[in-house]
């Protein structure tokens, strides 16, 4: 049981075991917008025998969700071939915009970044996204490149804790973390199966880019948005079915257990405890909470669990009703809306992925 509540605790400045700071962050949407609306309307034409469950769609906290092609296109069958095209086209695109975006907002050039990695699970490239995304930015010939695949809906915090890691062993230097996930080439019409019914009240299609900086060198201009404090990943065991992809000869579909909210109702605090004890940090320390919101059911479940109100995850709330969810990149838009809205003080970040896995990430604004 979590030793601290949310009782107010006097603010401090926590010690980290970083020497990163977040220099620059930006988000990306594609152009379609789809309403929560249209979207029931259309995959109850697509999956007439569910249509019962229309109710899914008014009860996900959704309004508005973005996807890489118009809402047509989702309602014909499309091959590896063409998703892959798709795929690697729109997230290139996506990818060079928030490169930029948050390159620009570090106050920083292109060829001052050391090392860049890029996460995705929607779609596959050979060439790596990153490899390819040379050829369109100006990076130096001598960047390590880091791709990272198969983290789902952590991998936002997770990739974001993994580029903290490798910034810490590069004073000075900058690293480029680029999440990109096109959830709405998962579509897959010839599916009727709940939980591909469920994806489509829920996913949607977006991309995000922070840029750290190692502070153990010199300032080269970079600004501060907040610095990295600690990390930590938990794995439960037993879990595969939770989540993941179903591949078949059209492209991957979703897996997603109805079991999910009842794991993390038994056992997310224990592996929350496990974060704050081994980082020193109490609950009640947190001025916020920017979790991945998964759906309004995950929400609703971590604030059962950790006794949280609607106004602690009050950013997340509003991403998910702006978004959806967009695997990866969607914690990233909370912790760009804090920012934005002058959020300070210490924020805990936490995700899930396939595995099953938690992943947890301390942050002072």
């Amino acid at each position: 049981m979590l030793k601290t509540t949310r009782a107010v605790s006097p603010h401090r400045s926590l010690e980290g075991a970083f020497d990163v700071e977040i220099a620059g962050i930006a988000t990306a949407v594609p152009g379609n917008v789809l309403g929560q609306a249209d979207a029931a309307h259309r995959a109850n034409g697509l999956f007439p025998d569910l249509a019962d469950y229309e109710a899914l769609f008014r009860n996900t906290g959704i309004d508005t969700r973005y996807t890489c092609e118009p809402a047509e296109w989702y309602e014909r069958e499309h091959g590896w071939e063409e998703r892959t095209e798709v795929f690697q086209r729109h997230a290139l695109d996506l990818l060079q915009q928030v490169a930029e975006g948050a390159v620009r907002g570090a106050g920083v050039d292109l060829d001052q970044i050391g090392a860049i990695a890029v996460n995705t699970i929607t779609g596959l490239a050979i060439p790596s996204l990153d490899a390819k995304l040379m050829n369109r930015l100006d990076l130096p010939a001598s960047v390590e490149r880091l791709p990272l695949f198969g983290l789902g809906c952590g991998g936002g915090v997770a990739g974001l804790a993994r580029s903290a890691r490798y910034a810490q062993a590069m004073p000075g230097a900058h690293v480029l973390f680029l999440t990109i996930d096109l959830c709405s080439l998962c579509m897959r019409v010839n599916d009727p199966s709940m939980a591909m019914f469920v994806s489509a009240a829920l996913f949607g299609d977006g991309a995000a880019g922070v840029v750290l900086r190692n502070t153990k060198g010199p300032l080269r201009g970079s600004s501060r948005r907040g610095r990295i404090l600690a990390a930590r990943d938990h794995f439960w065991r037993g879990t595969e079915h939770i989540m993941g992809w179903d591949i078949r000869h059209d492209g991957f579909g979703v897996v997603l257990s109805p079991e999910l909210p009842q794991l993390l109702r038994r056992r997310l605090k224990p592996a929350l405890q496990g974060f704050l004890d081994a980082n020193g940090i109490g609950l009640g320390e947190f001025n916020g909470f920017l979790f991945h919101p998964g759906g309004a059911k995950v929400l609703e479940t971590v604030q059962r669990v950790l006794g949280l109100s609607c106004d602690d995850l009050a950013y997340s709330w509003g991403v998910l009703r702006n978004f959806g969810n967009m695997s990866s990149p969607t914690a990233l838009f909370t912790l760009e809306q804090a920012l934005k809205a002058g959020a300070s003080g210490p924020h805990l970040m936490a995700a899930f992925g396939p595995g099953f896995s938690v992943y947890f990430l301390a942050v002072e604004l």
